[in-house]
């Protein structure tokens, strides 16, 4: 198989190179109330790793200290962290933007059953992920009737004013495949989910964002189970498009793990692979002159972020 460096060296674009930090993405740990098929992250109601109060506030001084925009804050279920509400409330009062990923059916859950409210009150951006616009393939990734909850979910969201026209309370899904293949295009299939929920259920979003199945975590396993590793690899290989591997998250995003280890992006995180070629590896020694230029750690995972139109955390990049 074609190593990923030569195709990056094809477009001139080795080595890959941060363009600077629009994002901190913080991962506050794996605990997590479902236990997704397709989950990179291998989440779920047994994970115990979680960021401690330290850690987190450790992300916050970085803040404080830069001028980062964005702080995009994931899991797992990140609502599960005993820190997320602070982090939540300390991020908007240095006035940046909080981005949050949500599974939608935490807030279901007894405990979180006011995040609605919550969310709306601090202007939080929701980014949810929702597989499908009908139950079956929803609850073939995710677990049975976690699409009639996280149905209700949204419906709790559109009532505090989640997914209005204005954009002032923005709520975006996140649509990836239920197999080996590639998403469709991004414009059409947001058409079809934007139609059939408002039609089924009469519920608004603001927009959807495709992800490919990286090649790692639970989807890596299920690849291996099937036999169809190197046929999903090829087929990655083969959709390789050099203005997505332009723009991959990668170049303006630092993501944070729950141990306050830095990694390029979520996925490299999943395979312990820390930033590196010089560049501070852990938030005590973090340097923004120094990550804000930083060569980015790459390998064959990278393929699932440049097939195609590209993807990642924010969907389409080419």
């Amino acid at each position: 198989m074609r190593v990923f460096d030569e195709a990056l060296r094809d477009a001139n674009l080795f080595p890959l190179r941060s363009t600077g930090i629009d994002v901190l993405q913080i991962n506050v740990g794996r605990l997590c109330n479902l236990s997704c098929r397709h989950c990179h992250v291998e989440a779920g109601p047994s994970r115990r790793e979680a960021m401690s109060h330290t850690t987190a506030a450790r992300c916050m001084q970085v803040l404080e200290r830069t001028a980062i925009p964005v702080a995009d804050i994931t899991g797992g279920a990140p609502e599960l962290n005993p820190s997320f509400r602070w982090m939540v409330e300390r991020v908007r009062a240095l006035g940046r933007q909080v981005t949050v990923r949500s599974n939608l059916t935490i807030m279901l859950v007894p405990s979180q059953s006011d995040l609605p409210n919550f969310f709306a009150d601090h202007g939080v951006e929701i980014v949810a992920s929702l597989p499908y616009f009908t139950a079956g393939p929803t609850d073939a990734q995710r677990g049975v009737g976690v699409f009639e909850q996280s149905i209700e979910a949204v419906r709790m969201l559109n009532a505090v004013g989640y997914g209005g026209q204005d954009g002032r309370l923005r709520l975006h899904f996140v649509y990836n495949p239920s197999g080996a293949y590639l998403p469709p295009a991004q414009h059409a299939i947001e058409a079809d989910f934007r139609r059939e929920l408002g039609r089924r259920y009469g519920i608004a979003f603001n927009s959807l964002y495709t992800i490919a199945n990286m090649p790692i975590g639970r989807f890596r396993d299920f690849l291996d189970g099937s036999g169809g590793y190197d046929r999903y690899m090829l087929k990655l290989i083969e959709a390789y498009n050099p203005s997505a591997a332009a723009n991959v998250m990668c170049r303006t995003t630092l993501s944070v793990g729950w141990d306050g280890m830095l990694y390029d992006c979520d996925f490299n995180q999943m395979l312990n692979l820390t930033t590196d070629h010089g560049a501070p590896a852990s938030l005590e020694e973090f340097s923004f002159e120094s990550l804000k230029v930083r060569r980015i750690v790459t390998g064959q995972h990278c393929y699932g972020c440049t097939a195609g139109a590209g993807s990642g955390c924010r969907g389409v990049v080419s």
